[in-house]
């Protein structure tokens, strides 16, 4: 985590009445899977040259699909809009085995950049189904990442939307029933739709391991605690982005009198600021470091030039690049460093 010139990182001192200050939470921004999915397709266009085509937003950012698209990259909804025999890349957020047949029906060459904590979620709902689970998926319905992991047993699964659902949810066998979930969710209400699965299902099984990410989780824990000492918190991120919305109502479930979610610093409202002393930074995991540092120097504009960084975890996490890119690109030194995780 590179640190913000003229920041602190400690908050032992308490703030002088009506001192203007940022809480810059850490970890935020990229995780490790949006920096590896998007230097595949900077990889692809170095490589094969322009185009390449990407199904759908290779990450949820606006900045980031629109810096690609300068470069050469064509986002698409459906692999059937690519022309045959191109170069197309799989999002971060992973896909059906349909679409990869697809594909494959139209001889693209498809570079797979789902992220490997969603690759480890559609593998465990392939093992269940092969053991005639009824699989319960929390996640929001539309998200790619729902309709990736769904495809890989539709037959199997039922969609879990949150815990207002949960009433209405029917299993054919009570014993032979497990949860899976989207990897983006809020920690909180994830827990509390299971606790109510639970209920309806005492035998529900849980997945092998978390299947929320631990950027998710990391960049949750951070905005609580600068939640509660702050007056507004501003979340840079995208209204696509799942992962962004739901810092915006973590921020508000634990202590924030505001919050908002900006996909650039201009969209802050100077109302906002009004009577405003202490504002909580944060970002999403697809989000550009350079979005929130402009978001600071704006900020900075406005009288808030004392930053403190509340950092809650370290994030080290290195993926490599998807296979296709690895075979066709060997002997090339990726200089770049990847994303992020947890050590704390």
């Amino acid at each position: 985590m590179p640190r913000i010139p003229g920041t602190r990182t400690r908050l032992d001192d308490k703030p002088v009445a009506g001192q203007k200050r940022v809480l810059l939470a850490a970890p935020r921004g990229y995780c490790a899977g949006v920096d590896r999915a998007v230097v595949a397709v900077e990889k692809a266009l170095e490589h094969y040259g322009s185009p390449v085509y990407v199904r759908k937003q290779i990450v949820h950012n606006k900045h980031v699909v629109a810096t690609l698209e300068k470069r050469g990259a064509i986002f698409v909804e459906e692999v059937d809009e690519v022309p045959e025999g191109s170069h197309v890349v799989f999002s971060a957020h992973g896909v059906s085995p349909a679409v990869v047949q697809g594909a494959a029906d139209r001889g693209l060459q498809a570079i797979d950049a789902t992220c490997p904590l969603v690759t480890k979620v559609h593998r465990e709902a392939v093992r269940f189904a092969r053991d005639d689970f009824e699989i319960l998926l929390i996640g929001h319905k539309g998200h790619e990442e729902v309709e990736g992991t769904a495809g890989e047993a539709p037959e199997h699964i039922t969609l879990v939307n949150g815990p207002e659902d949960v009433p209405f949810v029917e299993v054919k066998d009570p014993d032979k029933v497990v949860w899976l979930s989207q990897t983006t969710l809020s920690v909180d209400e994830t827990m509390e739709t299971v606790r109510l699965l639970r209920e309806r299902f005492p035998n529900l099984q849980d997945p092998p391991s978390d299947d929320i990410c631990y950027a998710t989780q990391n960049r949750q824990v951070a905005i609580k605690k600068v939640a509660k000492d702050a007056d507004l918190v501003i979340v840079v991120g995208s209204a696509n982005s799942s992962n962004s919305v739901r810092l915006v109502e973590v921020a508000l479930e634990y202590g924030a009198k505001a919050a908002y979610r900006v996909d650039y610093a201009d969209e802050v409202q100077q109302e906002w600021l009004d009577g405003v002393e202490t504002v909580g930074v944060t970002s999403g995991a697809s989000v550009p470091e350079v979005l929130v540092q402009e978001l600071l120097d704006q900020l900075a504009g406005a009288g808030y030039g004392d930053v403190e960084t509340v950092t809650t975890a370290e994030e080290d996490l290195v993926f490599s690049l998807p296979k296709e890119l690895r075979k066709d690109t060997a002997g090339q030194r990726d200089a770049r460093a990847l994303g992020g995780r947890s050590r704390a």
